[in-house]
């Protein structure tokens, strides 16, 4: 009895030091932050001309940073959200009433931003692994195309 004791503890703290360790990472997998050797503007407007050269719409280019001071926010380094959307994407993943909910996620954003160190950085979602966690279409699709060309936005980045 006593060894199932220990087996069946020996069990539940591998599954909990396992989600431990998980739950840890998930962001680091799931956000991926690339230095850019350019300015902000001109890593948007790279990041800009490769997705319409690869077929994406810039639905829209927001200064989020110039957006928090005009809400009563402070000054902060330039934060620029580029929202980026493939038209056929999209309908393939919402075609489907179970992947409705998946457009809070749409358009697909790039951030770009300066820190503090004064250097330009680009921030995406992974979306390979985002589809993962949907499954089906979503998966498919966010794992497949637009993970590509996402990152084919950003090559010119470390």
């Amino acid at each position: 009895m006593k060894r199932v004791t220990n087996l069946v503890i020996g069990f539940v703290a591998g599954v909990l030091l396992l989600g431990i360790i998980g739950w840890s990472m998930m962001p680091g997998m799931m956000l991926k932050e690339y230095s850019s050797p350019f300015t902000v503007e001109e890593t948007v407007a790279m990041i800009e001309q490769n997705a319409v050269d690869a077929g994406w719409v810039v639905a829209s280019t927001k200064n989020l940073h110039k957006s928090v001071k005009k809400h009563g926010g402070f000054d902060l380094e330039p934060v620029v959200l580029v929202n980026l959307c493939q038209a056929e994407h999209a309908y393939n993943i919402l075609r489907e009433d179970d992947n409705t909910v998946v457009s809070v996620m749409m358009p697909c954003t790039i951030s770009v931003y300066r820190k503090s160190d004064g250097n330009t950085y680009v921030g995406t979602m992974n979306a390979g692994l985002l589809g993962k966690m949907f499954g089906g279409t979503v998966a498919r699709v966010m794992g497949g195309d637009v993970a590509r060309d996402q990152q084919s936005f950003i090559e010119f980045v470390n």
